[in-house]
């Protein structure tokens, strides 16, 4: 995922959090809110809950590769991705079919 798709800094975590759409998919949990960026811009977010570092970071890039293989990032919107504790207990491929579920019911723009 290039870098200008990424959320990073704490005050657009915060308003999209805030302000969004805010969905449970049990896997995760989803904040997205409409902007005025013409791409998609998307957060991670990983809970210490989840592991140590080694584990989170290993999460957010599994995250990452599940968006770059199905996400089109031509859609003018904030996305937060919130991992919880259940992504551990399920295999990558059931996590990257929540996400594309997700992703198909708000008609973000699925790429495959």
């Amino acid at each position: 995922m290039k870098v200008v798709n990424r959320i990073k800094s704490n005050q657009d975590f915060a308003l999209t959090i805030k302000k969004g759409k805010y969905v449970n998919a049990g896997v995760f949990h989803f904040a997205l809110l409409k902007t005025e960026n013409n791409h998609l811009r998307i957060g991670i977010s990983v809970s210490k809950k989840l592991g140590n570092a080694v584990v989170r970071n290993k999460i957010k890039r599994q995250i990452r590769a599940m968006c770059d293989a199905n996400v089109n990032f031509e859609e003018p919107f904030d996305l937060v991705i919130i991992a919880k504790t259940k992504f551990l207990e399920n295999s990558f491929q059931e996590n990257e079919q929540t996400l594309c579920d997700f992703l198909h019911n708000e008609n973000i723009g699925v790429s495959k």
